[in-house]
Order: C-alpha cells, then structure tokens, then sequence
C-alpha cells in the first residue's frame, strides 16, 4: 500500500496583489487571518488526461477569484501531465492517475534539455528518438536495466540523464536530509521542441541566422492546438530517510557533469529518484507572459512562523536549532561527495487557505480512484498569472501573485523583494537568446553552443 502525509493546514497570510477591474489597475490588500469560518465544501474535481488550453473563468471577475481559476487550470494541468501514458506519450484512457502506481506519465516523453542543446550546436535528434548519452553511462546496457526503468525516456529505449546539480539560476545546491544533492531538469513538450528544431534555436550560429525574438506556438481553443509546456522537475535519492512508497518515482541515470563544477569527476550510475518539485510554464492565447504553475511534495518544508506539523521533511530538521535557514551549503560544492551537511530549508510565502482547499479537493478526487496514491503527497503552492496581459508599460503584464517560489527550484530566493525575490514572469522576461534577443520567457536557449 501506498504512504501518505497527513496534515493541517496553518494560519495563513495573504499577500499584496494588483487587479483589473473597471479596466483601471489597483490594489487590493488582505490582512492576516488567525482563522477562517468554515466554508461549503464544493463537489471534487473531476480528474482528466485532456490538457486545458485556456483558462476557465466567469463573471463577477475579482482578484480572489481568477486566482482560483488559474489554480484550477494548475490543477487540471498537473492531473493531465502526469496522467499515465502509452509507449508514444499519449494519455492512456483506459486508466485513471493514480490506478497504475509509479508507470510512466505523459511529460515523461517530453524531450529534456540537455538532448536539445548539444555540444557544438550539433542538431538533436528527431522527436521520439533516443538521445545519445554522456560517453562515461554508456557502460550501462538498457536492455538489462530492473523493470519500470523507461520512466524518464524520449519514448525510445534510452533512460533519461539526470545531470543538473545546481538549482537552475546557480543560486547553489539543495541537499536533502540522507546529505545528498538534489538534482533538476528542464523538459519541454513537442510544439516547443519543434520551434526550436524548425529554426535551429538550438545553435548559436542558428540564432545569429534567425535574427530576431522568439515567438513559441501558444495554445489555441479555436483549432484546439496545444501549445508551448515547459517542464522543470527536482528529485531527490530513494532510501535512507526517504520512503519511496511516499513519492513519485522512476529510474534514471544520474550523471556528475564535470563541466558544471571545478574538480567533479564524471560518474553515471542507476538510481532510483523520487519527485520532490514541479513547475508548468503553459504558454496561452491570452497569457503570452505564459501561465507559471509550481507544485510540492508536502513533506518538503514548513512555512516559516508555523509549528512544523510533521515529524520530518524532505529538506528540514526540526530537530536542528542552529541550522542557517534558506542559505546554501558553502563551496566547493560536488554531488560527487558521499555527503554533504542537508540544507535547512522554510517555505517564506505560505500557501494561500484558498489553495489548500483546491488541493483538499483535488486530494478528495484521487483518493477516490485510490486511497493510497502517491499523487495524495503533492501540492500546489501557487500559480503565477499576468493581470494585465497587454499592458503597455509592463511586460511581465502585472503578475499575481507578485512572487512565487518552489522551495526545491527556488529554494535561496524566496521572499517579497522586487528584483531579489522569485518571481517567475519578472525573472524570464529578462531572458534573452546568445544573441541577445528576447527568448520568450525563457532561459533555455542560452544554453546553445
């Protein structure tokens, strides 16, 4: 049987957000709430592998409501991504999430990174291909690895790598508490791959050719067109403090990459990984900013202020009084050592009440297709949403919330302070090709050699 947390929910803050209303832009504050009167428990979701294209609102419009919306199309987001898939990455509809413990799910088909942007600018490999690995894991034959392997694959028979150490902006790594890295990566799905491959983004010397900003395909209702989905995983090691009957899990080949620090030495070895963090970029029709979506496995951290509410988490000692909060671990830093003191990490913005009663629900639709899935131990913390999408003066379209922060992909910049803090849209619109033209929202193509 499958294990899950079991917690109660906090006092909550809610933040200082911007809204449209009367077409003109204001502001609206929330103070702090010891408590809440109960509210009416509405009906559960109902669970779909269709993924939403736009996202679903209706009048009266108000802040707390769209952001209820946009929680909802998180949701509906996380359930279809991570809905069981066939050997081609579609969604298999003869299941349910949740009744196929641990099988492969539709993003895991999406082609990561490190296979797009190769060593000189060499072109990736056609989409559903196996990618070529790093020469030091090609000692490991796929065709005797354990049963449940091809998780993390590019729906041909190669395992996907697992070689990002470091948090994605180089903010330092995160150690869990069995002292072990985590580790990241970066996905996208077919129609962003294809507008990288079609104009040879994936090169330095095809983006001096393109010329121009980058546009990716947005979803569409009309011609029912999914659009660009950017993925951004965080695992950490099974075994030790962990129990893998409490995560999402698969096997992927976890590589130290000698080109990410000085003095790693290259290693490739076969390890059982569980789910710890989950962002969602969707590019929309009227969300050109994209639509940021992040989600948790509960047991990560407590919320800064608030009584730990369970005996143990992912990145946490509640046992440790001296342990520098939020601070990542000092240099040299190499996955590579057998180990390294945890990182103590507090979620800095808690989780709204009104997105705690999303994820109840959501929680309340899965445990009815299985009362022990996995899928019980993740969370959303928030969704990240342009307010004004076509706002002349601000291109990140007056974001709410106005910061958001996985504590797994984030972990070393949370907070409230403009510039500093992880705000998703404020950070990717600085992101530029290697030529120096707007990338749309993200960093990925710097990544061109």
């Amino acid at each position: 049987m499958k294990a899950r947390y079991v917690f109660t929910p906090g006092m909550r803050r809610y933040a200082l957000y911007p809204l449209i209303a009367g077409g003109s832009l204001f502001l609206l504050a929330q103070v702090l709430q010891a408590a809440e009167k109960p509210r009416a428990t509405p009906p559960p979701p109902t669970l779909s592998p269709t993924l939403p294209l736009e996202v679903s609102a209706t009048k009266p419009f108000t802040l707390d409501s769209l952001q209820h919306d946009f929680d909802v199309f998180s949701w509906q987001s996380f359930v279809a991504l991570n809905w069981p898939a066939n050997p081609d990455g579609t969604p298999n509809t003869g299941v349910t999430i949740g009744q196929m413990t641990n099988s492969p799910v539709v993003w895991e088909s999406y082609r990561e990174s490190r296979d797009i942007f190769l060593p000189g600018g060499a072109a990736p490999a056609p989409w559903g291909k196996p990618s070529p690995l790093p020469p030091v894991c090609k000692n490991i034959d796929a065709s005797h690895l354990p049963p449940g392997t091809m998780h993390l694959t590019q729906v041909g028979k190669t395992p996907n790598v697992l070689d990002e150490s470091g948090e994605p902006f180089k903010t330092g790594p995160l150690i869990d508490q069995n002292g072990q890295y985590a580790r990241f990566a970066i996905l996208t799905n077919e129609q962003m791959f294809d507008y990288i491959d079609t104009n040879k983004l994936y090169s330095k010397a095809g983006q001096n050719a393109f010329n121009g900003d980058a546009d990716f395909p947005s979803s569409n209702t009309n011609t029912k067109d999914v659009g660009s989905i950017m993925i951004k995983t965080s695992w950490v090691k099974m075994g030790g403090k962990f129990n893998p009957a409490t995560f999402y899990t698969t096997y992927a080949l976890v590589y130290d990459n000698p080109a990410e620090e000085p003095g790693v030495k290259a290693s490739c070895v076969l390890t059982q990984v569980g789910l710890v963090g989950f962002h969602i970029a969707h590019k929309t029709a009227k969300e050109p900013q994209w639509v940021w979506s992040t989600f948790e496995h509960v047991a990560n951290a407590p919320t800064a202020g608030q009584k730990p509410g369970l005996p143990g988490y992912n990145f946490f000692d509640p046992n440790c009084k001296d342990c520098k909060v939020n601070e990542p671990p000092p240099r040299p830093w190499n996955p590579g050592t057998p180990y390294t003191k945890p990182t103590q990490i507090e979620r800095v913005i808690p989780i709204t009440a009104d997105a705690q009663r999303l994820n109840d629900a959501y929680h309340q639709a899965l445990a009815a297709v299985n009362p022990d899935s996995v899928w019980l131990n993740y969370e959303l913390v928030s969704t990240q949403w342009p307010t004004d999408a076509q706002n002349k003066v601000d291109p990140t379209g007056v974001p709410a919330p106005s910061f958001l922060a996985n504590t797994t992909l984030e972990s070393y910049i949370q907070g409230h302070v403009k510039q500093t803090s992880s705000s998703c849209m404020a950070c990717h619109n600085n992101a530029t090709t290697t030529t120096g033209t707007f990338s749309d929202f993200t960093y990925l193509l710097q990544r061109a050699q």
